[in-house]
């Protein structure tokens, strides 16, 4: 297998994927034994949303169970990663050089889009970790000029680990999971499409996606599990490809599609 890029997109899918790890958690389980340490782990998660670019700047990383209702079991988890203020200043540093205004946050932990999936990349938290919050307002193009500034990130030992789901429409999913006869389909030809698009750089195709595919606006309602996405391909560089480490549709119409990005050729 070769050596994984140093840009991941992952799924994190429902909070019950820490308990229940399938295909995905197999498949980022099997990555963890190809992966060189780095020097740090930048991850962006959906669930932490600001006005700015915010960094976590915190020693010693708080595990947020941010989710309701759920087996008990999961409230137990802790991940007790570490935190790197001064790795947490590369990408201060990193993003203000590109232009961005930037905020700190000396106290945020880790919310389930980001500790769910590094438990399996990185069981023993033994990895420096920074969060970096979206700014759903900005839109695909933001998310992606986030992740052009941070790329050089990648030449310094990092690895930016981005964090999502590739479709993610709530509403439907209750409605499925009620047996409500809801017609669930579009999350597969829409998950398809993408990896099309990742598959062959079609960069253009993915930053215009809600005008480019008829299941967009329902596959992504609001978007925000999917900007990570593009802060993935703005690091990993114009010429890369995404490269799916696992595919699947899972609780009905949440696709928990990873990729790795490497360089072409």
């Amino acid at each position: 297998m070769p050596t994984p890029a140093s840009v991941l997109f992952v799924a994190h899918g429902s909070p019950m994927f820490a308990l229940q790890p399938g295909a995905a958690g197999a498949a980022l389980a099997a990555l963890a034994t190809t992966l060189k340490r780095p020097r740090a782990v930048l991850v962006i998660s959906p669930h932490w949303e600001t006005q700015l670019p915010t960094v976590g700047t915190a020693r010693q990383l708080t595990t947020i169970h941010d989710f309701g209702g759920f087996d008990p079991a999961l409230y137990a988890i802790q991940y007790p990663a570490s935190g790197s203020p001064q790795a947490a200043q590369q990408v201060v540093d990193a993003l203000q050089a590109a232009g961005f205004p930037v905020n700190t946050d000396p106290e945020r932990g880790l919310d389930h889009g980001a500790w769910v999936p590094l438990r399996y990349l990185f069981p023993r938290a033994d990895v420096p970790v920074v969060p970096l919050s979206i700014q759903h307002h900005g839109g695909p193009d933001h998310a992606h000029r986030m992740g052009q500034a941070l790329a050089p990130l990648t030449d310094q030992g990092w690895l930016i680990v981005a964090s999502g789901n590739i479709t993610h429409n709530l509403r439907d999913w209750q409605q499925a999971s009620r047996g409500g006869g809801v017609d669930t389909s579009y999350a597969q030809r829409f998950s398809d499409w993408v990896d099309a698009q990742l598959s062959s750089g079609q960069l253009e195709a993915l930053l215009h996606y809600r005008q480019r595919h008829a299941d967009a606006l329902r596959a992504q309602p609001r978007d925000e599990h999917l900007l990570p996405l593009f802060t993935a391909l703005g690091a990993a560089g114009p010429q890369a490809r995404g490269r799916a480490m696992v595919r699947g549709i899972s609780d009905h119409v949440i696709a928990m599609d990873s990729y790795a990005f490497e360089p072409v050729v």
